[in-house]
């Protein structure tokens, strides 16, 4: 088979598929019922971001002219047709676990989500007082009377369209005003607590605490039906739009942000309840077309279901897994002493990201310590990690952080700290032109001797102490100068002292990623020609880049055995003859989300591991800061061979990623003891 016949799986249907394994989770009856509920919310979340974010690209495609679309290779409308089938498909099914299973099950112990019609009087009373102290002071109703266009839907926003009946009899034939009613969610709790005795515990929708209170809203009209719509926008900043004279990236995006919520609509999501006329008159107040209409429930925005109280309900969540202590770095004296004697890796969750902060304080407070660098991507809003930079610059140290404000819906959170990096005297660096910088890397330069030594972290995952409880990564911390030299000269590069960072270890996107794992492969399909032994064995979020798809489908050809383990995105055909015979894949979803990229290479029976901040998409490889980095300690290396294996052996939570992508769960071989892989690596990382 030529490269030019090979084939691919659609983008778009391997996000959706991602959604359906996060389905089979909220759906497994062996998953406690306050976690399905989780995973209610997972889906819900995961489905905005692909509205925002895909369908807003796929619907800028649908202005093309014929020649255009032509050279796409495929047909957006048909193609977006296809999606929101789908969609619609999983949301059915959604609703049907949710509803149907979900709800129910928490009923059976004891736990029931109650609407504005089951009320008792005791709790009418509550509401009312609670309305009026905590959610009124937050809302502003608007009449529907505006000019078209108006854009009173704010992106992703909660809102009850309200009808609104004169109360004088004269005018009973009259046709209803519409009002719209933001529900305050954020900054108000998305659920409310009712008090009930003591054998049920009765939780609100805020939706339908503002219901109940509509009348107290609009005194002078009679209150008929309300529905709830929603509006999804464009998420992309368009920065190119931003071309006037002498403003910079930073201005840009501030202005940019102001726009989002502005933006295209991507979803126009209303209650399949909502009458024609309603359907109607937000159709031309707010200019959507009929593409824009989607159906849905009573409620929106089920992603609040992270927040869903427990009430101490252990029994019906998953079992606490503190983090394990570190054998070495828990209650060390000094990290850094330790890093002088060899690597240290810490995996995330399962032990605590505190290592890392305690380095960074340590490094503050050490009056040794001249300069730190650090990356920022995505961080806590009330980031430990830059809290302990500010120490630093208020000790005197030159402070250095290079500032990513175009990480997508964290812009304004970065901004912020920048601000204050700033003002604290922090030499702060921001986007590159053309580039993200996505690499997660720390350095430390410290007086030893008669010269310095540098210290550094690399890590697989940001430095945010939040998600760090949830997302599963590896963190590096390393005096190893080849690594830490090779850092510097990163930081370099991106402090514009150098054109491009020059490294012998590190591979570096734009420039060396690429063409070093392409060189890996190739030297793997060279000893499968030779008859050689040969292996590849991959782990990343996503798999996206054809170009390295292809060489993988080459490697299959030339026989190398090759093992993939992807959560996300994936658009590898397996199993299809003369292009992937070879190639076994999985995906692992369980409690915690698999974050983490290893990549590697059996390299003559002198195994190469790389760990990255990089998966293999386009946008990664080509349009990014990224760093790869080898893991030379034996100790190291061997802890993350050992999650690579338990991974390749899970029989509980793997899916097969087959061309269909239907996702048929790892099957038990007969006999065998079943491992659960995040449960297994955390009982292995417990007993040694």
């Amino acid at each position: 088979m030529s490269s030019s016949d090979y084939t691919f799986i659609d983008r778009e249907v391997s996000w959706l598929s991602f959604s359906e394994r996060v389905l089979q989770e909220a759906a497994d009856t062996n998953v406690p019922p306050l976690e399905r509920l989780l995973f209610c919310a997972i889906f819900s979340s995961n489905l905005d971001e692909w509205f925002r974010v895909r369908v807003a690209s796929l619907r800028q495609l649908l202005r093309l002219g014929e020649a255009d679309t032509k050279k796409l290779g495929f047909n957006p409308p048909r193609l977006l047709h296809e999606l929101q089938r789908t969609v619609f498909n999983q949301q059915e099914e959604y609703g049907r676990i949710l509803r149907g299973e979900v709800l129910p099950l928490l009923e059976s112990h004891g736990i029931f989500l109650v609407d504005e019609d089951s009320l008792s009087p005791a709790q009418g009373e509550f509401l009312s007082e609670y309305f009026r102290t905590e959610v009124q002071p937050h809302l502003g109703p608007v009449i529907l009377e505006s000019d078209p266009g108006t854009p009173a839907l704010d992106d992703g926003g909660l809102h009850l369209v309200v009808a609104l009946w004169p109360q004088d009899d004269s005018t009973s034939h009259a046709a209803p005003r519409y009002a719209l009613v933001r529900v305050p969610s954020p900054p108000v709790g998305r659920f409310v607590v009712l008090p009930s005795d003591d054998s049920r515990n009765e939780v609100m929708f805020l939706d339908d605490v503002v219901r109940y209170n509509l009348p107290v809203l609009f005194p002078d009209s009679d209150v008929g039906d309300s529905f709830a719509v929603k509006l999804t926008r464009d998420a992309d900043l368009h920065l190119e739009d931003e071309d006037e004279l002498g403003v910079t990236l930073v201005e840009a995006i501030r202005k940019s942000l102001k726009k989002r919520e502005t933006g295209v609509p991507s979803r126009f999501l209303y209650d399949q309840e909502a009458s024609r006329d309603i359907l109607t008159r937000m159709k031309e107040w707010l200019v959507l077309s009929d593409h824009d209409f989607i159906a849905g429930g009573r409620y929106h925005n089920l992603s609040d279901f992270f927040g869903f109280p427990r009430f101490g309900r252990a029994d019906l969540c998953y079992p606490e897994w503190p983090p394990i202590p570190h054998p070495e770095l828990e209650g060390a004296t000094s990290v850094m002493a330790l890093m002088r004697e060899k690597d240290r890796v810490v995996h995330f969750p399962y032990q605590s990201f505190d290592h890392v902060i305690d380095f960074l304080d340590e490094a503050a407070g050490d009056p040794d310590v001249e300069e730190l660098w650090l990356t920022v991507y995505r961080v806590a809003r009330d980031s430990a990690v830059l809290t302990a930079l500010l120490k630093a610059a208020e000790a005197g140290k030159r402070v250095n952080v290079f500032m990513e404000v175009q990480a997508r819906f964290d812009e304004a959170t970065n901004l912020e700290w920048a601000d204050r990096m700033e003002a604290a005297g922090v030499n702060t660096l921001y986007s590159m032109e053309g580039l993200k910088v996505h690499a997660k890397l720390a350095l430390v330069r410290r007086r030893e001797g008669d010269g310095h030594r540098l210290y550094g972290y690399l890590g697989t995952g940001n430095f945010n102490e939040k998600t760090s409880k949830l997302y599963a990564d590896h963190g590096v911390l390393t005096a190893d100068e080849r690594l830490t030299r090779d850092v510097e000269q990163v930081f370099k590069f991106l402090a514009g002292e150098v054109d491009q960072p020059v490294t012998e270890h590190l591979l570096v996107a734009p420039t060396t990623l690429r063409s070093g794992f392409s060189d890996l492969i190739k030297a793997e399909i060279k000893a499968a020609r030779a008859g050689e032994p040969s292996g590849i064995t991959l782990k990343m979020n996503s798999l996206q880049d054809t170009k390295m798809i292809k060489k993988l489908y080459r490697a299959s050809n030339a026989g190398v055995p090759i093992q993939l383990i992807v959560r996300g995105i994936f658009r590898l055909a397996v199993g299809v003859p003369g292009q992937s015979e070879s190639i076994t894949a999985r995906s692992i979803l369980d409690r915690y989300l698999e974050h983490a990229r290893i990549y590697i290479f059996h390299a003559g029976g002198e195994e190469k591991m790389y760990l990255a901040s990089a998966d293999w998409m386009k946008r990664n490889l080509s349009r990014r800061v990224e760093v790869a980095f080898p893991i030379y300690d034996p100790d190291v290396r061997a802890e993350l061979q050992r999650l690579v294996d338990i991974q390749l052996a899970d029989n509980q939570k793997a899916r097969i990623l087959n061309a269909k992508l239907d996702n048929p769960r790892v099957p038990a071989e007969a006999g065998a003891e079943p491992v659960r892989s995040q449960e297994a690596f955390r009982e292995w990382l417990e007993n040694r």
